[in-house]
């Protein structure tokens, strides 16, 4: 196990190295959030191709994180390309000095990044090197469940604030349907969701420490990088953000307050 996860971290070191030196060229930090989907594709895939035998487990997850993972790379590129820098990079530069930030994105940003893949990824780990014959049991129909739950939120609300912005009449306007009438954050909580889905497979696959990822996932959504940090900048940009917050389920779906 501890072979098969440095080799893995070894190729994502390597990866978020050379999309670091691509980055001082094009002066855009960006292209690491384009990239946070496909590092889990590619470590599952290495996992389930270098455990040995497949089994129908192994096919489950390499089918799920493949689908999560593209899905969620596509809408980044999608989102950010062309668009410049994001505004939390270009805060970044001027928070730690536009000429040393080149080197100092690399430990801040790309080479954090891929230490939580692999942390994050554990789970994944788990579910591939176990010694479990892979024949679903009720453990795993739950996690298909769930994982279906998730990744529907967190598609679903993608989508709903891609059209949502893409008209010029809501630019200043919160978005507070569909998906966003029920949590303020569907695709966070989606996305915390299809993690969950992960450590059920991990626990039905008999490993149990490995689902740390699911949490550290859950607390980086939750607490840093996710929800508050969003919220913190909602607060001061759109003045309608904190009427939406007394109807409005910050993280759990759940019907509106009157």
């Amino acid at each position: 196990m501890i072979t098969l996860f440095f080799q893995a971290a070894l190729i994502i070191l390597t990866l978020v190295t050379l999309l670091w030196i691509w980055s001082i060229f094009i002066k855009n930090v960006s292209i690491v959030d384009i990239f946070w989907g496909v590092g889990f594709v590619l470590v599952n895939a290495y996992y389930v191709f270098m455990s040995g035998e497949l089994n129908t487990r192994k096919i489950l997850i390499l089918t799920l994180v493949s689908i999560w993972g593209l899905r969620l790379a596509i809408y980044l590129a999608y989102r950010n390309i062309g668009k410049g820098e994001d505004f939390r990079y270009q805060e970044f530069r001027r928070n730690y000095g536009v000429k040393r930030y080149w080197w100092f994105s690399f430990f801040q940003t790309f080479l954090l990044q891929g230490a939580l893949i692999m942390i994050i990824s554990l789970p994944l780990l788990g579910v591939n090197l176990s010694a479990s014959t892979g024949k679903l049991n009720v453990l795993d129909y739950i996690g298909i469940l769930v994982w279906l739950i998730g990744f529907t939120f967190e598609a679903g609300g993608d989508w709903q604030l891609a059209r949502f912005k893409s008209d010029y009449k809501n630019k200043g306007k919160v978005l507070n349907t569909g998906f966003w009438k029920y949590t303020r954050h569907p695709n966070y909580f989606g996305d915390s969701a299809v993690w969950w889905a992960y450590a059920i497979f991990s626990i039905a696959a008999g490993s149990y420490w490995q689902i740390i990822g699911s949490f550290v996932m859950t607390l980086l959504i939750i607490k840093i990088s996710g929800v508050s940090l969003l919220e913190k900048t909602l607060k001061e940009t759109k003045p309608q953000y904190r009427d939406y917050i007394q109807k409005t389920n910050s993280f759990f779906p759940w019907f509106p307050k009157k």
